[in-house]
């Protein structure tokens, strides 16, 4: 279970969000909403365990997350089954077969990932978290890339690991088509930011 109280994250030593509380449990996903610069990939990160909270606590175990930000991670020199067999014996994961179907990447397991297009190497990227066994998936942007089709594909993906009893946590812009999701706005946890005038600072 991931649980958060009264956390705030902070950018570049800026407060951006405040008053987080909230819990996730085995078998949810959670989607971010919110503008770009609202804070999405800023709460990921700390809920990573990348950045430490700038108040509050969240209980999260580090070994338990498998975090997949905007790079895709890869190794271009690397075929697809070489970089998803590599991920899978860094964190004692599963085979990678389930993986390489889930996400349509049978046909690609002998080409270098270095040529493949965007939209596989996005596949490829997201092909990690079936094989790292860890329950929490944390996701920024997932779906950049994907057509219509490979979207679908992901989506019953979050939706296998959530069978299982895993949770995730998705920042997106995109109906990734999982209306049993939970929908978090940020907007009325972004922290208001006074800023100071030349006459303000003159007499502070």
């Amino acid at each position: 279970m991931l649980s958060l109280s009264n956390l705030a994250v902070a950018r570049g030593g800026v407060t951006v969000l405040r008053g987080l509380t909230l819990t996730v449990a085995p078998g949810e996903a959670l989607i971010l909403r919110g503008p770009n610069g609202s804070g999405k990939t800023t709460l990921l990160r700390t809920l990573a365990g990348l950045q430490p909270p700038a108040e509050g606590t969240c209980d999260l175990p580090a070994d338990s997350v498998a975090y997949a930000a905007h790079a895709d991670g890869l190794k271009s020199t690397l075929t697809v089954s070489e970089n998803l067999s590599f991920w899978s014996r860094i964190y004692g994961g599963p085979a990678i077969d389930p993986a390489l179907r889930a996400l349509d990447l049978t046909p690609l397991t002998r080409r270098r990932a270095g040529e493949l297009s965007a939209g596989q190497k996005r596949r490829l990227g997201l092909a990690r978290l079936l094989v790292t066994g860890r329950p929490v998936w944390l996701l920024d942007e997932p779906t950049v890339s994907l057509d219509v089709a490979s979207v679908a594909m992901f989506a019953d993906a979050v939706r296998g690991h959530l069978a299982t009893g895993g949770l995730a946590v998705i920042a997106t812009h995109v109906d990734l088509g999982l209306p049993e999701a939970r929908v978090l706005d940020l907007g009325p946890y972004r922290a208001r930011v006074i800023q100071s005038t030349g006459f303000d600072e003159a007499f502070t």
